[in-house]
Formats: structure tokens, C-alpha cells, sequence
């Protein structure tokens, strides 16, 4: 006997990809550029400062983080985007920002709204663990597409009255996992007062925040804060594995309104799993340092440079606003990955296998996403190599 709740859910993304493409020889050297995974160096002396707290690996962490981690946070926060938020009841330490996002649902997503069954939206293309956070709490999850007429951003405002007023949370990811769009300040204004209206929660996943070309994306709870909204109406998710190059980490933080807190702090002290002690206080320092993630910044440029040199003239092409990602257009992801594999050993992500079908179309079915984290003549070969193949 199994659940079936989860009887829909597509392989995910990387075993259908090896599925794809691993019956086929490579066509030449193998370059990497599927995975989202930095390459770029981490600050080398963590691992003095992991040293020097070894001890404690032989303690239980605290579940929530240590106050040195949550002020480093918080200062952090109040740095990068101008808003003072109580370390003791607004933040809270994640093992990864995936177990935020999907533990977000499990604690503050309402069995019922209206007598009806809750809505969760989501972006379309999305982050994977977005649809099944939806699914564990039994709610309707409504994907909505982003595509190059919606600034590759999705639309909710233009769902009917009936969904929204069902709506309990609304995922979304800006600077956006695969397009690279960021949401400005008026896209934020209106989804807010969007969520005001119609009393639901933003989920404002901002992993990709620190790495942008020249204008530091705006914060949804910077926008929220500017336009006193409800404290509670936007929980924001951030990470140290793209910022600071250190996804082995698994640090990363929610922060938001102090009852949205303090449920998800609830949930996460029976089901948790806390990052060690020696690792929040690598975690507490790496936030206190800016200097390595600007070096980072100036790395990704060079390669988005060289993107826009190789891939320019490309029909459609799009330069990234940040991230690391390239969505290129293509006529189909899956023909275009196998061929760009058979032909040139580039290894890349189909599109489709980061979105869903819907009665628009899938709108990741004919893109393909291109990860820009190796080293730059290494990403530079790939995505020549990838040119000359596709176009």
C-alpha cells in the first residue's frame, strides 16, 4: 500500500535526462552545463573557522540557529535590502533551502480556504520541489506559465477572481530559476497587493539574489516593507550555495513574519534535520563577508559576456538579468540535448522536464536551460561548441 498522491509526479529532472542521453556515445570531450551546481571557489578560510569549532560535531545543534547565525543573518538582511528584522522571531537556520520551501507548505498552508481546497501557485517553469509541497499538503497546485510575453515571469493577476480567493500560498522565484528574470519593484508592488487583496502568503524564493550584472535585484520584503504590508503576507528564502559557492554547506535561511516563523520553527523541531554546529559557525562568518561574493559576481560576468558574444546573434536569445542559467530557444528541448550530446558530448536540460503541461502549452518544451557554472574556458568551449551545433 502507497499514498497516490504522488502517482503523477514525472521522473524528475536529472534520472530522465540520464535516460535521454546515457544509451548514446558523446560526440566529444563532455562538458557539464545540466546541474545548477557552483564551481567557482569557496572563501578558503571556512574551513579554519570549521576547524576551530570541531568540538562541535559531538553536540546536538540548536534546531533553529545558534543567535550568532541568526544575527549574522540578520545584519546581513538589513545590509543588502534596508529592513530590520528580529533575529529571535523572524529567522530561522535551513538545512538547504529546499527543506524551507517545501516545509513553507507543510506549515502554513491551511487545509481548507472558503470551505474549499486550497490553491498553491506556482511558476511554469519552476523549481521542482515546488509541485510536490503542493501535492503533500493535498492542495490544488495551479502553474501558471512564465514566458517571454510575461517578461518570463508568471502572471497572477491574471487568474480568475475564484482561483486567487482560494489562493493560500504563491510560490515564486526571482531572480528566476531557468529565465534569469528578475521581478522589479512594481512587479513585487502588485503582487503583494495582489496577496492583500485575495489574503494569501508569497513564498519569494531568492537563492539567485548575489549573482546580477550591475543593479542589486530588489527584495520582496524590502517592497513589502515599503508599502506596509501585512508582516505576515512574505516569507523569503535565501542560500549560501550560490552566493558563496558552497551548495555542501546546506545553509541557508527563511525569513518573515514572527507567526509565520513560528510555526515553521514549530514543525521543523519535530521533523527538522539542523545544520551542525560547526558548520552554522562557518555559515554565521561567510555571511559577514562580502568581499568573496563580489569576486564571485565578477566571474559570472565574464561568462555572461562571453555568452552574449557566442550566442548574440541567436534568434530570441535572451542575455540573462542574473542567475547562472542560459534558456535558450530551441525547436524542441529534447531532440535539441540529444543532438547537442551525440554531436558534441554538451550535456544540457531540457526544458520540459522543468515545467508542466497546461492548457496554454508547456512553455518549457521548446527551450533548453545552459548552466554557466564551470570555469570560463571550459563554459566558453560548451557553449561554442553549442552554438555551432543548434544554430
Amino acid at each position: 500500500m502507497f499514498p497516490e498522491r504522488f502517482s503523477t509526479l514525472p521522473a524528475y529532472a536529472f534520472p530522465r535526462l540520464r535516460a535521454l542521453l546515457d544509451a548514446h556515445e558523446a560526440g566529444g570531450p563532455v562538458v557539464h552545463m545540466t546541474i545548477g551546481e557552483p564551481k567557482h571557489g569557496f572563501p578558503p578560510w571556512i574551513l579554519d573557522v570549521i576547524a576551530d569549532h570541531a568540538e562541535g560535531f559531538g553536540r546536538y545543534p540548536v534546531n533553529e540557529g545558534t543567535p550568532e547565525l541568526l544575527e549574522a543573518i540578520g545584519a546581513w538582511v538589513a545590509r543588502r535590502y534596508g529592513v530590520t528584522l528580529d533575529p529571535a522571531t523572524q529567522v530561522m537556520a535551513l538545512n538547504g533551502t529546499r527543506e524551507g520551501l517545501y516545509n513553507a507548505a507543510m506549515a502554513l498552508c491551511p487545509e481548507e480556504k472558503g470551505d474549499k481546497r486550497p490553491v498553491i501557485l506556482s511558476p511554469n517553469p519552476f523549481y521542482q520541489v515546488y509541485a510536490v509541497a503542493a501535492l503533500s499538503v493535498a492542495a490544488e497546485p495551479v502553474f501558471v506559465n512564465a514566458t517571454e510575453e510575461t517578461g518570463h515571469l508568471p502572471d497572477y493577476e491574471s487568474l480568475p477572481a475564484d482561483v486567487l480567493d482560494r489562493t493560500a500560498l504563491a510560490y515564486i522565484c526571482s531572480p528566476a530559476n531557468p529565465q534569469g528574470a528578475v521581478a522589479d519593484r512594481d512587479y513585487w508592488t502588485r503582487l503583494i497587493a495582489l496577496a492583500e487583496r485575495h489574503d494569501f502568503r508569497i513564498l519569494a524564493d531568492e537563492c539567485y539574489s548575489e549573482i546580477y550584472r550591475d543593479t542589486p535585484p530588489v527584495g520582496a520584503l524590502q517592497v513589502a516593507q515599503e508599502m506596509g504590508a501585512d508582516p505576515e503576507r512574505v516569507v523569503v528564502f535565501h542560500s549560501l550555495s550560490k552566493r558563496s559557492n558552497l551548495p555542501g554547506l546546506r545553509s541557508g535561511f527563511v525569513a518573515g513574519g514572527p507567526e509565520s516563523i513560528a510555526r515553521m520553527r514549530q514543525l521543523r523541531a519535530y521533523s527538522g534535520a539542523p545544520l551542525p554546529l560547526p558548520l552554522q559557525h562557518a555559515a554565521a562568518a561567510v555571511w559577514a563577508d562580502e568581499t568573496h561574493v563580489e569576486e564571485n559576481r565578477a566571474l559570472y560576468a565574464e561568462k555572461y559576456a562571453d555568452a552574449d558574444r557566442i550566442l548574440g546573434h541567436v534568434p530570441g536569445y535572451h542575455s540573462p538579468q542574473a542567475g547562472f542559467f542560459l534558456w535558450l530557444p530551441v525547436d524542441d528541448g529534447e531532440e535539441a540535448a540529444l543532438k547537442l550530446w551525440r554531436e558534441t558530448g554538451v550535456r544540457v536540460l531540457p526544458g520540459a522536464y522543468l515545467s508542466r503541461d497546461t492548457a496554454a502549452g508547456n512553455p518549457g518544451k521548446g527551450y533548453i536551460r545552459v548552466a554557466l557554472v564551470a570555469p570560463r574556458v571550459e563554459t566558453a568551449d560548451g557553449l561554442t561548441r553549442l552554438a555551432g551545433c543548434l544554430y
